[in-house]
């Protein structure tokens, strides 16, 4: 398999700076989620990992070579997208072992066998290999489409959001399916999506790109309790992290005078003007708690039930249990964990608290 750097990479269409100075270190045997919302340079960032764009600056190495003049296949990468390209007209089998006859392959029919037999088992669907793609549905589709890159045993899996096309209880099952197979097959994967869900789920280390530029790396537990700034933060979890606007009162933040005002652990140096972030999970919804609100709205999760909560302009979400009664427009009274709270500069939003890995 493969450990992939990425040293300083920039890449411009026009007058657009896609990629802006990106640096990455992905290890051999790693899942590896690039993570951001649309635009942010993730698909031209795989592109180029693939041979498919030249950066305008900055090198490509795998396993210490560097890459920039080489070509995809010299490259032994296997690229996976959204869209399944795969020949309808041919059966399963057939696309699985299209790649594999090549002139530059050239391998034995027997050879070929093989590995098909390998990835459909690896699959589980050896039951479709002589059923026409074109009679597929949208999972088994993209099987095979994965599939077509494990026959090949490439160097890299560079996934592009492979199962955004998929129904939401489909895209679950093949989530566990991808990691489980990453870890049987040892490889490394680099895998791109918007969905924080995917790479909370999947990754071993996560890459959040914003704007062209890689913002922070690290494991989903680091990007969730340790963001670097409010973007990562509010970009990562479910439900969206609380962000306040608020200043300092001795060991309290003051969103509003008088009535959201609750306790901090550990005043920062320095007065002026912050953001303070609180988890709904770490926010408590309960008798004698410091703040009075409004029942805002209720999103019912099964187990659980996200609440807001209205004080005045402001607005709070909380995680609180499915047995607890409220409706809308009741009066409640609610509190935080000071130990969970985030504070972030109101200009720059940088995490003040933030620890660098």
């Amino acid at each position: 398999m493969a450990r992939i750097r990425l040293e300083n990479i920039s890449k411009s269409f026009a007058n657009h700076a896609a990629v802006k100075d990106l640096s990455l270190d992905v290890k051999d045997g790693e899942f590896f989620v690039l993570l951001g919302p649309t635009g942010a340079g993730k698909t031209t960032t795989l592109r180029i990992i693939a041979g498919l764009e030249k950066p305008s600056g900055g090198a490509v190495h795998i396993n210490d070579a560097n890459v920039n003049d080489w070509g995809p296949a010299e490259r032994d990468v296997a690229l996976v997208l959204q869209q399944y390209s795969l020949y309808p007209r041919l059966t399963v089998r057939d696309n699985l072992a299209f790649p594999l006859r090549s002139r530059v392959r050239n391998m034995a029919p027997a050879d070929i066998e093989k590995r098909i037999e390998y990835a459909a088992r690896t699959l589980r669907i050896q039951h479709l290999l002589d059923r026409k793609t074109d009679r597929l549905s949208g999972g088994e589709m993209q099987r095979v489409s994965i599939g077509r890159a494990i026959v090949r045993e490439p160097q890299v899996f560079l996934m592009d959001e492979p199962l955004s096309a998929l129904d939401a209880k489909l895209r679950e099952s093949l989530r566990s399916e991808l990691k489980d197979l990453q870890m049987r097959l040892g490889a490394t994967f680099i895998f791109v999506t918007h969905d924080q869900v995917e790479a909370m789920t999947m990754g071993d280390r996560i890459g959040i790109l914003n704007q062209g530029r890689l913002v922070q790396v690290g494991t989903p537990q680091e990007v969730y309790s340790n963001p670097r700034d409010t973007f990562v933060a509010s970009f990562v979890g479910a439900p969206a992290i609380n962000l306040l606007p608020g200043r300092l009162a001795g060991n309290a933040a003051v969103i509003s005078a008088k009535d959201f005002e609750l306790p901090l652990t550990g005043r920062p140096e320095g007065e002026g003007a912050y953001t303070f972030g609180i988890r709904p999970e770490n926010v408590t919804v309960e008798s004698g708690a410091p703040v009075e609100a409004r029942i805002h709205d209720i999103e019912n999760h099964g187990i659980e039930k996200i609440v807001t909560l209205r004080v005045g302009e402001n607005f709070v979400r909380a995680t609180v249990p499915a047995r607890v009664n409220v409706a809308l427009e009741d009066a409640v009274r609610f509190g935080w964990n000071p130990d969970k709270v985030m504070l972030f500069d109101a200009t720059t939003g940088l995490n003040l608290r933030h620890k660098a890995a």
